[in-house]
């Protein structure tokens, strides 16, 4: 189903001050050399949860940081909820996803370059999982 105007907007706006707070909090706990960017957070119809998914880098600290994140979950909430009071009446949930499509495109581009042929032999690249 087709995300509404509506949906988009709230998603663009809870994904720019969420990459702003999660950087922060990054920086505040003393985590130097990770970078976090917010790639896409989408809202459900009744805007009641919403999904973020997250690209970390380096990509092996992305466990770690989820998992630190998911620990300030309220405090991220409150935050949030803080900057868009002004343009949302209630704020919605909001879970963490890591999102791994840049590692998926490089090991794409790494096995097209390397001598194995991921189009002739699907099997060596991992699947991937639906969120």
């Amino acid at each position: 189903m087709e995300e509404t105007n509506r949906q988009k907007k709230i998603g663009g706006v809870l994904q720019k001050d969420l990459a702003d707070i999660l950087q922060n909090n990054l920086r505040d706990a003393g985590k130097t050399g990770i970078l976090i960017s917010v790639s896409k957070v989408k809202v459900t119809t009744d805007l009641s949860v919403a999904k973020a998914y997250l690209s970390i880098f380096p990509p092996k600290h992305a466990k770690e940081i989820l998992q630190d994140i998911d620990a300030v979950k309220p405090q991220i909430k409150h935050e949030l909820a803080q900057r868009t009071r002004n343009q949302l009446r209630k704020m919605p949930d909001i879970n963490y996803y890591i999102d791994d499509s840049l590692e998926y495109i490089e090991g794409i581009e790494k096995s097209i370059k390397g001598t194995e042929d991921p189009i002739s032999n699907p099997d060596l690249l991992e699947r991937r999982k639906k969120s």
